[in-house]
């Protein structure tokens, strides 16, 4: 066998290498599970679907993106780190922020200490309807888009040290909706 032979081989193998291992690589990827199917939502999705009027949730802004956060009965320190938290992911959306409203869900009215806490500019308190005992989870945080579709769900930050990381995956989440929505 010559070396012109040799090296035509050489080559050929080396192109069939370079198709074959990236086929063979993502087939034992997908066999594997070495990555999330298509996973791009930090947020839980809802299981089954859930509206705005389900909840009995009425809103005066229409097209808008809710942020709703169910506050517990007493709304103690980490839930007012919560909604501080809520309230700088809402202002990091910059010039989306008219697009978004975020509502705080209480059965009993906030005390003068916890409503310095909050910029009433920004958040809209309403008290619990009767639907949404029933419905929404206490210190659930929920996205509904502007058509009155419950999307996404968080679950409270268990700690302070979780706030900036709860933070920046809602925020990640309503950018991406933003983005591809025409709507709200």
């Amino acid at each position: 066998m010559t070396t012109k032979q040799q090296k035509s081989r050489r080559s050929l193998i080396l192109v069939l290498a370079a198709f074959i291992i990236p086929i063979v690589m993502a087939k034992l990827a997908l066999h594997f599970q070495w990555f999330n199917y298509g996973v791009t939502n930090q947020g839980e999705l809802l299981a089954q679907p859930m509206t705005l009027s389900e909840t009995g949730i009425r809103t005066e802004q229409e097209k808008q993106w809710l942020v709703i956060y169910t506050l517990p009965e007493n709304c103690d320190q980490q839930c007012q780190q919560t909604l501080v938290g809520i309230e700088h992911t809402y202002l990091a959306l910059g010039r989306e922020t008219p697009r978004v409203t975020p509502i705080a869900i209480s059965a009993s009215p906030f005390n003068a200490e916890q409503l310095q806490h909050l910029n009433k500019n920004h958040w809209r308190i309403i008290d619990t309807p009767m639907n949404a005992k029933k419905q929404l989870a206490k210190m659930q945080i929920y996205i509904a888009d502007p058509l009155g579709n419950i999307v996404l769900t968080y679950q409270q930050p268990t700690n302070s040290d979780a706030i900036p990381a709860f933070g920046k995956s809602m925020l990640s989440d309503l950018k991406k909706l933003l983005k591809y929505s025409r709507i709200g």
